[in-house]
């Protein structure tokens, strides 16, 4: 089927430098705003193959891969926006049905995100640098975002000899146990199981939102903390909780901070979507 824009070559080559695409779509959206659409598929057409209905794969699933491998690839970046349903099922030959099943098992994934009334947009990557300490709903506040958690056990109780052990304190203390969901936007990021002694917090009800504002407000906010990080494959379970896949990609992030008097006050685990965060260490010489 031919295509009007020329979004899918009739002769696909190899997918152009990535680089060139980003700087020939910038161009476009700086010089030419009145023909952005246009241009902007025809830059994007260089990177995609046609979807091919022989395939078993359905077509919405073609052409969702097609486009995650476009956000991956960073030719749509963070904020971008997506053409309409009807222009895309024009440039591919397919139904708006197609495209709206392609759409929303994007957004399921957390790579873009509707917005009333304006779009549909990529959703942008969260970078976490290493090199400050802050809360989960800290970060996402300093991006614009909306945190709040899906509580999954907040209970009291006495550490376990391995939490015992990482905490510094004797086996069977009493500890409050804090399990959520963490969200931003309404899109699951990330699980947290925290562990707190009795002696940070005054009550499992002191915690709201933000862990670490219910520290801060009874003067046990933690001053530095060790981190470990590791790849991990996410366990149905697990998946079943953040909306992704058994066996996806995770991040598992074990930390542990103290106060000015190098008292432990926090043991977290938490595992992130590894197709939404960046970590980010700077090194210096």
């Amino acid at each position: 089927m031919a295509c009007s824009l020329g979004l899918i070559p009739e002769n696909p080559g190899p997918p152009a430098d990535v680089e060139q695409i980003k700087r020939q779509i910038g161009y476009i959206l700086v010089f030419f705003p009145g023909r952005t659409r246009d241009m902007w598929m025809n830059a994007l057409s260089t990177v995609i193959q046609p979807l091919d209905s022989s395939q078993s794969l359905p077509l919405y699933q073609q052409l969702q891969r097609i486009l995650r491998d476009a956000i991956e690839q960073e030719v749509l970046v963070d904020h971008d926006a997506l053409p309409s349903e009807r222009d895309i099922a024009t440039e591919f030959g397919v139904s708006r049905i197609t495209v709206r099943k392609a759409i929303k098992g994007l957004a399921a994934e957390g790579l873009i995100e509707r917005r009333q009334g304006a779009g549909t947009f990529v959703t942008p990557r969260i970078q976490k640098k290493f090199s400050k300490l802050s809360s989960f709903s800290e970060d996402m506040a300093s991006r614009g975002w909306h945190p709040h958690s899906e509580w999954l056990e907040r209970t009291a109780g006495t550490a376990t000899p391995k939490e015992a052990s990482a905490l510094g304190a004797a086996p069977g203390s009493a500890v409050y146990r804090f399990h959520r969901i963490r969200f931003a936007n309404d899109i699951p990021l990330a699980l947290e199981f925290s562990t707190i002694p009795v002696h940070g917090l005054p009550s499992l009800d002191a915690v709201g939102d933000s862990l670490y504002e219910a520290l801060a407000a009874h003067a046990h906010r933690p001053v530095r903390a060790v981190q470990r990080l590791r790849a991990i494959a996410f366990t149905p379970e697990q998946a079943i909780l953040l909306g992704v896949q058994a066996q996806d990609p995770g991040l598992l992030i074990e930390r542990r901070s103290y106060l000015k008097n190098e008292q432990m006050v926090e043991l977290t685990r938490s595992f992130y979507r590894g197709d939404v965060y960046d970590f980010i260490t700077e090194l210096v010489v």
